[in-house]
């Protein structure tokens, strides 16, 4: 009936337009409104107004329609307007003089209609950010007058046809994000007016087409990085004289750095990485004095890095992982604008007391694993004041290390480990607040721990194993509440463990062995329920190990070597723990295969009647058993009968996590969801299906059942992986992350089991009605920003392995009862990926990820934590707005300090208007949260702020300034 009232008055309105309004306008008009009536959602998009706006005059005045001074239809602009649909009922052919058609960021579905080729007229054409399918339509060629083409993150296949190449007005071609395959087309050669070529992220294949190398009059960006390409780089590039960027990374490209590279004196950004380059640099590196980021890493590259290279304003430079000997170049002395440099993981040698210099912007430095020796020397670290990393891990690093290193306020990560450092630990390292990771590992230092290292509280990991470091633990280690390593091993520590180390609540890993301490086991380190590894080996401990350790999540133990003893406790891991885990400890006893049972000395009567006993067992049991094994095998052979299948996976009891002591089978979920029953579905997502299901506890719960592959070719190991990581999950405990229960994985069906939150998703919540929304209020939508960052904090810096959720959206927040936000399907994307190790994939939900993907692989090497505080920043903006702030996020991305502080003064604009206005507490709050959502969505995202500084911003409010960084 809704179809044909709408059929209808489009019918109607058409009759009334061609009565008083010019054909061609006319045209226009009743074929724009047949397309509109032709989408699924259109009372929820801006196009809704059409009919009413057409009752009135001439399609001019419809919402995203420019016209001409002639009453020509000539730019339709509905980005983000909630369209979703298809285009093949789209008026191609009634929008001659269309210039600018802009459709990005919507849910288009299906392919491009091969009509496209009537707009001859069209200077700009954008569909990017749907989810359309299907091959580029050769006629495409025929827009002749086109001068920008975006098809940007939709789902196109086959190949980039060879009419590409007759677009001979184009200046901007940008396909990124797609699933492109094929040869890039020699065609492109033509372009001459092509000035940025964006091609990265698809499954493009075959050598580079030397052909692109004639566009060297106008091309300034080229990114065809992240496909399949392979051969060598062609030496005509050396003629794109204009170019500034240029990023082939992570292709399977091969052979020498062609000399002609050195002719590119405009380059600016280089980034070679991740292929299969052999030979040396060129010499001819040398005259790129405009370079200010080289990525040379992951390659097979030799030799030395030739002299007076990178002698301009090089800043950021990455050639680790290759094979490259030799000194440093002398010029590096005077490389005063390094901000970020990699060398690790070569065979450099030299002196770093001498070979280096002052840099004043330096903030990361690796050197790690190489040959270089010398000195720590203090007066060149200490005079780069901005300096976060040092790595000089794996070298022949001799001397002390200096005091003045501790003069550093924002170093984050000290790595001096497997040198041959000796002396103390200096006491000015308890100045490094801001430290995160100390390691000194694998040296000669000697003497006692100093207390002062107390001061250190943001310190994560503290490594300091296999060193000369004497006298006891100290005590004030347990005031690092934020540590989650600890490693004292092989050291000369006596005396006892100090009970304070059961404060330390994150410790995942706790690693004493290889020392000389005494006395019992602390029962306090029963609280450390984070705990994952614990190693007291090749010590000298006595008494009984506390049974407390049974409620602990214990993935590996090491008590070997000891004297402890009494029962184990009865926990899984102490029961099927290994010899070479549990030996040396000869009073030890319980339930395990490797110890003795912990039984009573018999003696007199009772040893008489045990005898007894003993002969009454050893008759009656195993006549018993041989009873009982001819009854099961014809039970098994009668249900087997009629069953031939079996059906022992319905009984699969779900795997739960520590704390949740409701038993739960197969069949119960099966049986509340009615088979997974589509009346049981709250949701649908990309990895799986959720259902609400009653337990028969009266347990309320969420089930996901996943979307999981079909190839029967997975091996065992993948599976047990899977499981492995699953049940890591199960192990994540924060108020504001929506608990996951157990999971279960058979050959049926493979499920999570979640807690089930009463509200739905933050995305729901705000396209309610004005009613809903309103119940919403400021404080509520503060406090749920404050939640989600709290969440992705804990998921990034206090798990046992940092996790990076992958898919932040609103979608993905839930509310409770009482609206508090509990962040969902954290690890989800990683586990049901196909290779999980390659965390280059694409990932995420569009709208919610940075669009300069390029970039951020250029800066990152790997999807990290940083795209989470991307999305983080679009999902807190759109919980001010109430609805996805689109164009917003771009213009935010990237604004200069001054226009992310303009956004603020024009906080109004941005409110949900829906409720009312913030009263002056509040106001000061969202302005912060705003500041904040700016420095998150960075485009560079080496300059976003790490989740748990967003909380300290977002707890005691951002006044100060915060200097934007830029590429």
């Amino acid at each position: 009936m809704a179809e044909w009232q709408s059929s209808a008055a489009v019918s109607l309105l058409l009759l009334l337009l061609s009565a008083f309004i010019p054909p061609a306008a006319s045209e226009a008009a009743g074929g724009l409104l047949r397309w509109a009536s032709t989408l699924h959602n259109l009372p929820q998009s801006n196009i809704s107004t059409w009919p009413r706006a057409a009752a009135n005059g001439s399609p001019c005045n419809f919402v995203g329609v420019s016209c001409s001074a002639a009453g020509d239809v000539v730019r339709l602009n509905l980005t983000n307007s909630g369209l979703n649909g298809t285009l093949q009922a789209f008026p191609f052919s009634s929008l001659p003089n269309l210039t600018h058609l802009e459709l990005s960021v919507n849910l288009l579905t299906g392919s491009i209609p091969p009509e496209i080729g009537l707009l001859a007229n069209l200077v700009d054409l954008d569909f990017s950010l749907n989810q359309l399918s299907g091959r580029i339509p050769p006629e495409i060629g025929r827009l002749a007058n086109l001068q920008v083409l975006h098809i940007v993150e939709n789902r196109l296949t086959g190949a980039i046809p060879d009419e590409i190449g007759r677009l001979e007005s184009i200046t901007e071609l940008a396909l990124y994000e797609n699933r492109l395959t094929g040869p890039i087309p020699s065609s492109i050669g033509n372009l001459t007016k092509l000035a940025r070529l964006y091609l990265y992220s698809n499954e493009l294949s075959g050598p580079i087409p030397p052909e692109i190398g004639h566009l060297s009059t106008a091309l300034t960006e080229l990114f065809i990085d992240t496909n399949q390409l392979s051969g060598p780089i062609p030496a005509s590039f050396g003629n794109l004289t204009k170019l500034t960027t240029f990023f082939i990374f992570d292709n399977n490209l091969s052979g020498a750095i062609p000399d002609e590279i050195g002719n590119l004196e405009s380059l600016q950004y280089l980034s070679l990485h991740t292929n299969n380059l052999s030979g040396s640099i060129p010499p001819s590196l040398t005259r790129l004095n405009s370079l200010i980021l080289l990525h040379l890493y992951s390659n097979r590259l030799s030799g030395p890095i030739p002299p007076d290279t990178l002698c301009g304003g090089i800043q950021n430079l990455t050639v680790h992982s290759n094979n490259f000997s030799g000194s440093v170049p002398t010029s590096f002395k005077n490389c005063t604008t390094f901000i970020r440099v990699r060398l690790e993981d070569n065979q450099f040698t030299g002196n770093i007391s001498e070979d280096f210099g002052i840099y004043p912007n330096l903030q990361y430095l690796d050197l790690s694993r190489n040959n270089f020796h010398g000195e720590v020397s203090p007066s060149k670290w200490v005079s780069c004041p901005n300096l976060a990393t040092l790595r000089i891990s794996g070298n022949r690093v001799t001397g002390e290390i200096p005091g003045p290193i501790g003069n550093h306020p924002k170093l984050q990560a000290l790595d001096l480990s497997s040198n041959q450092l000796v002396g103390q630990i200096p006491l000015e390292l308890a100045n490094l607040t801001s430290l995160v990771k100390l390691q000194l590992s694998g040296n000669q230092l000697s003497g006692p721990i100093p207390l002062e290292i107390r001061s250190l509280t943001k310190l994560d990991s503290l490594q300091l194993a296999s060193n000369r470091l004497n006298e006891s633990i100290p005590g004030s280690l347990g005031e690092l509440t934020q540590l989650n390593d600890l490693n004292l091993s092989n050291n000369q520590f006596g005396d006892r463990i100090p009970e304070q180390l059961g404060r330390l609540v994150h410790l995942s890993t706790l690693d004493l062995s290889r020392n000389s301490l005494t006395g019992a086991i602390p029962s306090q380190l029963t609280s450390l329920s984070s705990l994952e590894f614990l190693n007291l080996s090749r010590n000298s401990l006595s008494g009984s190990i506390p049974n407390g350790f049974a409620q602990i999540p214990l993935h590996t133990v090491d008590i070997s070597h000891n004297r402890l003893q009494g029962p184990l406790p009865t926990s899984p891991e102490f029961r099927n723990a290994s010899m070479e885990e549990l030996e040396g400890n000869d009073g030890l006893c319980g339930g395990s295969n490797v110890v003795q049972p912990c039984n009573a000395t018999d003696n007199g009567p009772t040893k008489n009647r045990n005898l007894r006993r003993f002969l009454f067992l050893v008759i009656f049991f195993p006549v018993l058993g041989v009873v009982l094994l001819l009854v099961l095998s014809w039970a098994m052979f009668f249900l087997y009968s009629r069953n031939p299948r079996g059906q022992q996976d319905h009984e699969q009891q779900v795997l739960l996590a520590p704390g949740f002591d409701t038993k739960i089978m197969y069949s119960d979920i099966v049986t509340a969801t009615d088979r997974f029953d589509p009346a049981h579905c709250i949701g649908r997502g990309g990895y799986g299906t959720v259902y609400r299901a009653t337990l028969p506890s009266g347990i309320i719960v969420a089930v996901k059942k996943l979307n999981c592959s079909d190839d029967s070719s997975e091996d065992d190991e993948s599976h047990k992986e899977f499981l492995r990581e699953v049940e890591a999950l199960t192990e994540i405990r924060h108020r504001n992350i929506v608990k996951l229960y157990g999971f279960c994985s058979q050959s049926n069906h493979s499920f999570l089991v979640y807690e089930y939150l009463d509200r739905g998703s933050l995305a729901s919540v705000l396209s309610q009605d004005n009613s809903g929304a309103r119940e919403l209020d400021w404080g509520k939508r503060l406090n749920i920003v404050r939640g989600v960052a709290h969440a992705l904090s804990y998921l990034h810096h206090d798990c046992a392995i940092p996790i990076v959720h992958r898919d932040v959206t609103s979608n993905n927040v839930l509310l409770d009862r009482d609206y508090e936000a509990k962040v969902a399907d954290f690890g989800t994307a990683k586990l049901l990926s196909s290779d999980s190790s390659n965390w280059t994939t694409q990932a995420g939900t569009r709208g919610y990820i940075a669009p300069v993907y390029a970039t951020e692989l250029a800066y990152t090497m790997r999807v990290t934590e940083k795209c989470d505080v991307y999305s983080f920043g679009v999902v807190a903006l759109e919980v001010i707005r109430g609805s996805h702030p689109g164009e917003l996020v771009l213009s935010l991305a990237s604004s200069t300090e001054e226009e992310a502080a303009a956004a603020v003064v024009s906080l109004d604009d941005l409110l949900d208007r829906r409720l009312a206005r913030p009263v002056p507490g509040f106001r000061q709050e969202l302005e912060n949260v705003v500041r904040i959502a700016a420095l998150c969505l960075n485009v560079d995202p080496q300059f976003r702020p790490e989740m748990r500084l967003v909380c300290e911003m977002l707890s005691k409010g951002h006044k100060r300034k915060v200097t934007r960084g830029r590429q």
